[in-house]
């Protein structure tokens, strides 16, 4: 994935930067880590501006982000109601905890936002419920953005500081992010043979 990754940016630029960045929050097993890492060692080979690096990746995570958002948010709350009714067993979900999330995002959802910006195997996910739950649009680009934001300049300037080497952090991510992906997946199985509705 690395080599897919280096050509793509070094074809297309800030372009690249920004499709790439689209596509890892549309389909999250591209890692955001390797794209902007990528991007800051490019920084300090002076063939990219960091404002710009940052501008583009930026712009193509909240883009991505906001691809499920604008799902959930034409699924709607109200349509969710049937769907859990019928198949909540699959989800381990009752109507009380939709409503129990609800509620969560009415309040927090902003602060819910920002912070799952930061966690590899969720910060795609928590666009859905956000659009489900109708958040405002506006409130969820910014949040969205200033935890995207904050993330990339991290990345960026890991791979600035790290030069070359940062191509070595691509054998540590993968695995990690594997095993987020793999936790989640034994997590909901585990509810799934244990749950039972509280009537």
């Amino acid at each position: 994935m690395t080599d897919w990754v280096l050509r793509l940016i070094d074809a297309g630029g800030y372009w690249g930067i920004f499709a790439l960045m689209v596509l890892e929050n549309i389909f999250p097993p591209i890692p955001s880590e390797l794209i902007m890492g990528i991007g800051g060692i490019r920084v300090g080979q002076g063939r990219m501006a960091m404002e710009w690096l940052l501008f583009a990746g930026t712009v193509g995570t909240t883009i991505g982000n906001y691809f499920w958002y604008l799902v959930g948010h034409v699924l709607g709350f109200a349509r969710l109601k049937p769907i859990v009714d019928r198949y909540g067993r699959w989800a381990t979900l009752e109507w009380k905890d939709v409503e129990a999330l609800d509620h969560i995002f009415g309040k927090y959802g902003q602060i819910v936002v920002f912070v799952f910006r930061f966690m590899p195997a969720f910060r795609t996910m928590i666009s859905l419920p956000a659009g489900l739950f109708r958040m405002g649009h506006v409130r969820f680009l910014l949040w969205t953005s200033g935890g995207a934001l904050i993330w990339n300049i991290i990345l960026a300037y890991a791979g600035y500081i790290l030069g070359q080497n940062f191509r070595d952090i691509d054998r540590y991510v993968g695995p990690v992010a594997t095993a987020c992906v793999a936790g989640a997946v034994f997590f909901y199985l585990w509810r799934l043979a244990t749950w039972k509705p509280r009537g």
